[in-house]
């Protein structure tokens, strides 16, 4: 049984964001966000868990952007999320950079 029109996205540039979002977005959250565990504790444990653990989370924010209506508002909560860990990574970094040796 085929998709009722109504529901899916005609728009290219609407799917274009949500895919994009998803996979590239989600996976430097994604890392991002293991990354910050890893400088402050033993990377190698981090590290390990990112390799089971970060598939759940990047399958899972895989899925996030679909639920928007508008694929670029996810491109815009994403690019926020990347820009406070990465920044998060960065005071790490200038407040102690004994930590950041170990990467």
């Amino acid at each position: 049984m085929p998709a009722n029109k109504k529901h899916l996205d005609p728009s290219f540039h609407q799917r274009f964001a949500k895919i994009t979002a998803g996979f590239i977005g989600g996976f430097m959250i994604t890392i991002t966000l293991f990354l910050v565990p890893a400088i402050l504790t033993d990377p190698v444990i981090v590290l390990f868990t990112l390799k089971f653990a970060g598939f759940i989370v990047w399958g899972t924010l895989m899925i996030i952007p679909f639920l928007f209506k508008n694929g670029w508002k996810a491109w815009g909560i994403y690019l926020l999320a990347i820009i406070l860990l990465s920044s998060l990574l960065l005071l790490i970094k200038i407040q102690s950079p004994e930590l950041y040796s170990g990467l």
